[in-house]
């Protein structure tokens, strides 16, 4: 009984999600999805008639001294392109103060740009991934195909609790062979103790085979600790806790650094590979960002 609650829960959140994304999708992004990710190149769509002004370099020749008269090769952006969706399922990711989960947010952005692929015939695998690879769906078309992996954005639990972004794109780079376009929806927490980015190896190599972007997504209570007085607090992902005095000034401006470090250390790195990024905070109107974000590229 309890297993076909949860199950008519999960479909009741898969057509809601689908609702929503695939309006969004078609309304809003479908356009602004084409102009920013272009396909692989040209391709030959048909001829016609020399007109003043066309290439001579597109000149048919066959065609011309056929029907003697100049005809020039017509070619169209070949659009079809493979997208891939690397999404953090990880612990820290059930954390939200703001109306939602940032794992509800990367639900709801993954599925916007699942839509938005498929509305432009590309096609969308996906790649599930916390301290290790998940899941892996390999890239294919179809509204079935998308709605199964929304169902997986919505329900699919982490086997282990952690993070390794770096895991998920090396994967990434063995699994898929040609170039795709390779979107890493997560909050980034993967960091050594001094803040600089674990997966910088990872992302070196993968984005000299694929057009990586970040869309990370945070949860605003998450860059300072409010003045509440001692806290027992514990870590989603390793476990330990401990007690904080959130009255020292001290100890809240200490963490406020540690996040901005670690921030502006992502960032450097995204600067350094060129890597397309946005930040999403939880609660906030993420229509706004990802068209900002498109609208860059």
């Amino acid at each position: 009984m309890d297993s076909n609650t949860s199950a008519a829960d999960l479909l009741k959140k898969v057509r809601k999600i689908e609702i929503k994304t695939k309006a969004l999708s078609h309304q809003i992004f479908a356009g602004e999805y084409h102009s920013a990710f272009k396909g692989r190149g040209m391709a030959f769509s048909e001829v016609r008639e020399y007109q003043y002004g066309d290439d001579v370099r597109n000149m048919d020749w066959n065609v011309t001294a056929r029907l003697r008269s100049p005809y020039v090769k017509v070619f169209e952006e070949e659009r079809e392109m493979t997208v891939m969706l690397l999404i953090d399922i990880s612990r820290s990711g059930f954390f939200g103060t703001a109306g939602s989960t940032k794992r509800d947010l990367i639900a709801e952005i993954a599925a916007v740009l699942s839509f938005s692929a498929i509305i432009n015939n590309d096609k969308v695998g996906a790649l599930f991934f916390s301290d290790r690879v998940e899941e892996f769906i390999p890239p294919r078309k179809g509204r079935g195909h998308l709605l199964h992996i929304i169902r997986e954005i919505i329900g699919l639990q982490p086997k282990s609790p952690g993070t390794d972004i770096g895991e998920a794109l090396r994967f990434l780079t063995n699994a898929i062979k040609q170039k795709c376009t390779a979107f890493v929806l997560s909050d980034m927490m993967d960091a050594e103790p001094d803040g600089s980015p674990r997966y910088e190896d990872a992302l070196k190599v993968a984005v000299n085979r694929h057009d990586i972007s970040v869309i990370k997504v945070f949860d605003g209570r998450e860059r300072t600790i409010p003045d509440v007085g001692l806290v027992h607090v514990k870590d989603s992902e390793t476990g330990k806790s401990a007690w904080v005095n959130t009255s020292s000034a001290k100890v809240r401006r200490a963490y406020s650094e540690s996040v901005q470090a670690a921030d502006a250390a992502a960032l450097k790195l995204f600067r350094r590979y060129q890597v397309d990024n946005v930040e999403i905070a939880t609660g906030s109107d993420y229509v706004k960002g990802l068209m900002a974000f498109f609208g860059r590229r």
